[in-house]
């Protein structure tokens, strides 16, 4: 299609499209981009006449997309970030921002570190709304070029490229043991680590497998739980003589709180990297700029005073 023509197209339209294909509404929609339900019904009619294809099937009160509008929604990710960026002011004031961001983490940077960045998002931007997407590692590259995901947090697996990262700090894992646990006073080696019931908490796949690697050659422990979460532990960690793994930071937080002692793994284990990644098309846009460091900033600077504190260098 000649230059001209792309010209003579009501162009509104595919951020229209994009808007309901992230909603999956059409009265969400309108309310997004100020309209009334009826006149984002004729939206929605004009984009099927223009694009040829029904875009939307109707599921309750869900639109779902067709294979069609799918497609469009991949190709449309980059040139609309594209044009948000050409045409964002530069002199960008996180006050008056507006944005909704999206950012795939695992569980442990959930719960240990974006906390303590969030007082200071709010209050630099105070209008703005994130929302937290569970990390894919086999699928990064699609959540954050498709699926509407703004960057991840994360400990990389392998190679980003062609994304874009920053190093934010070094994570290691420990074990927590109730205080009435046999080995509460005690050393705990190898052996006890794998006699002993176990619980693996908040640890990723990615963590997980370098666990194995370190064990290699010895019997398999006596997995009794694996969760996201430290509650599911504490509700059994008093009625059977639990090892719970979980990420160093995250002992570092909870023990005292939950009368935990906290040992380190009774084998080597290298401290690994967490980092910020994102892709390409997001690098030069003012308010991803601004939330990329602001969590640099702070969880870089939280994830430095815990390797100290927890003597990891």
């Amino acid at each position: 299609m000649e230059l001209e023509e792309v010209y003579r197209r009501d162009l509104n339209l595919l951020v229209a499209l994009k808007v309901l294909l992230e909603e999956g509404s059409v009265s969400k929609a309108a309310v997004r981009l100020n309209l009334s339900q009826s006149a984002m019904s004729r939206v929605l009619g004009r984009l099927r006449d223009l694009l040829g294809d029904p875009l939307f099937t109707r599921q309750g009160q869900r639109l779902l997309p067709t294979e069609r509008a799918l497609e469009l929604n991949e190709l449309l990710n980059e040139p609309l970030e594209s044009m948000r960026t050409l045409l964002t002011p530069n002199d960008f004031q996180p006050h008056a921002c507006q944005q909704r961001f999206v950012i795939a983490t695992t569980d442990y940077a959930m719960q240990t570190i974006l906390p303590f960045a969030l007082p200071r998002i709010y209050s630099e931007a105070p209008a703005i709304s994130l929302e937290f997407a569970p990390l894919q590692h086999d699928h990064m590259l699609t959540q954050l070029t498709s699926d509407g995901c703004d960057m991840a947090i994360c400990r990389p697996t392998g190679p980003v490229e062609p994304l874009c990262s920053d190093h934010l700090g070094r994570v290691s894992v420990f074990c927590m043991l109730s205080k009435h646990h046999p080995l509460a006073d005690a050393e705990l080696t190898v052996q006890d680590y794998l006699t002993y019931p176990h619980a693996m908490i908040a640890i990723s796949d990615g963590v997980k497998a370098l666990i194995d690697e370190a064990l290699r050659g010895y019997p398999a422990r006596k997995m009794a739980l694996r969760a996201y979460h430290l509650e599911a532990a504490l509700a059994i960690v008093e009625t059977m003589p639990l090892i719970i793994t979980v990420p160093a930071d995250l002992a570092y937080l909870v023990a005292d709180k939950h009368d935990l002692v906290v040992k380190p793994l009774p084998f080597e284990f290298k401290p690994f990297d967490y980092s910020l990644i994102w892709h390409p098309r997001c690098e030069h846009s003012a308010p991803q700029i601004w939330l990329r460091q602001l969590i640099k900033e702070e969880c870089g600077k939280l994830i430095d005073k815990r390797v100290h504190d927890l003597g990891l260098i």
